[in-house]
């Protein structure tokens, strides 16, 4: 699909796109100088509408001589005097347009009681036009009265050369024909500003989104980060700090420690390869990356507790229910939720603790449960609630669930977790 700009006039002729064009330019420099454009309007009046008059060609001298004897000729400075007033204040046309039309409206008004005519009289018209462009609505019906009365008086001074019926129609349609270019125009203007306005809006809001879908996106790759070297540096350093005891006592224990350390780093180094590998450009083949190993699963706690177990606690792990029809982002939640727990039980409890886990499928809900029985010495302390727990309840919440973490009445710490699951079978 192309998109078509606001201000397009594809398909309606070159003639219309250069004049589109053109006004683009003009509303340029009007806005760069906003006193050039009203002083050319009152340039131009001056030159077609005040000059012929001042050169002795009046208003209708050439027309019928019943309309001549209507006339009434006025000393060079009354004349001078109405054409000012009817022509200056147009400079005023667009900041007060209101005062502008009052002010020629009454010239106009004494012009005619006078029975003077005048080419300026078009200014009234034009006073008009500018007052439904850049005047409040509110004050259209008003000015729409005086503009009624003046043409009135106009039809009916001109009554013995001209039927008032036929003056009056012809006065109100050049009238209304002023009024409505100016709704018109102010029209248009407002609708090309509602889109101008909408068109920004969802630009920023397209902006918004994609930050938004980035910050989640760097929150997502966070978390996995997280779970993946805080849970196998917490292995490792557990199982460094058994080997160093071991290495005097029972080097065959020494070295089982430094296997261990061994196949938990390269553990550690395909799950990084994995989660790095989505961030690589689209335009990288499969076959140029390494290997990656598939996300983890709930099967795969059970090789979790056994890292775990390596590294001194004891787990005893159970489950409850068919984790097999279990959705793989479920399963996935479920293991980081595992991992975190049993990484914090590391850190604060260290490698003599006791840990009872257990993963229940209950009828829409997948509850976890990971408790410890605490440090057998000084315990460690806490802190304050770090980017785990946060990473917990953030993958939680995706599902609906929750989680709730705690000291428990023996000294031990205890983890819990509620997932509310969806059946593959409603899946389209």
């Amino acid at each position: 699909m192309t998109s078509v700009s606001i201000d397009d006039t594809g398909g309606m002729g070159p003639l219309v796109a250069r004049l589109s064009r053109g006004g683009r330019r003009l509303r340029l420099a009007d806005r760069a100088h906003p006193w050039a454009l009203d002083t050319l309007v009152v340039v131009v009046a001056v030159v077609m509408f005040c000059l012929p008059d001042l050169l002795g060609k009046g208003a209708f001298s050439d027309g019928p001589p019943k309309l001549r004897l209507l006339l009434t000729e006025q000393p060079l400075a009354a004349t001078l005097a109405l054409q000012a007033g009817l022509v200056l204040p147009l400079l005023w046309r667009r900041r007060r347009p209101m005062a502008a039309f009052s002010v020629i409206a009454a010239v106009f008004i004494l012009q005619w009681s006078l029975g003077a005519v005048l080419r300026a009289d078009i200014a009234l018209f034009i006073a008009l036009y500018s007052l439904a462009l850049h005047g409040r609505l509110p004050q259209l019906p008003w000015a729409g009265a005086v503009m009624a009365g003046a043409m009135v008086l106009v039809a009916v001074r001109a009554s013995r050369a001209v039927s008032v019926w036929d003056a009056l129609f012809f006065l109100l349609s050049t009238a209304t024909a002023a009024l409505a270019l100016g709704l018109v125009i102010r029209f248009r203007r407002a609708q090309l500003a509602g889109l101008r306005e909408r068109a920004a809006r969802l630009e920023i809001e397209r902006d918004q989104r994609s930050r938004l879908a980035t910050a989640t996106e760097r929150a997502r790759v966070a978390r996995e980060m997280h779970d993946i070297v805080g849970h196998n540096l917490a292995i490792i350093v557990s199982l460094a700090d058994a080997g160093a005891y071991a290495t005097d006592a029972a080097p065959e224990r020494g070295k089982e420690a430094l296997n261990l350390i061994g196949d938990t780093g390269r553990q550690a180094l395909g799950e990084l390869r994995r989660v790095l590998g989505v961030l690589r450009e689209a335009a990288d083949t499969p076959s140029s990356g390494p290997m990656l190993s598939p996300q983890p699963r709930i099967v795969d706690i059970e090789t979790l507790c056994a890292g775990v177990r390596a590294a001194g606690p004891e787990v005893a792990y159970r489950t409850g229910g068919d984790m097999d029809t279990l959705d793989h982002g479920v399963q996935l939640t479920a293991y980081r939720i595992v991992q975190e727990a049993l990484t914090n039980t590391l850190k604060h409890a260290g490698s003599d603790t006791r840990v009872s886990l257990s993963i229940v499928v209950e009828d829409t809900r997948l509850e976890i449960r990971v408790q410890d029985t605490g440090p057998t010495g000084p315990a460690k302390p806490q802190g304050e609630e770090g980017h785990g727990l946060v990473g917990m309840r953030e993958r939680a919440a995706l599902y609906g669930g929750i989680v709730s973490a705690g000291p428990t009445a023996d000294g031990g710490w205890s983890v819990e977790a509620a997932l509310v699951l969806t059946p593959r079978g409603g899946d389209l």
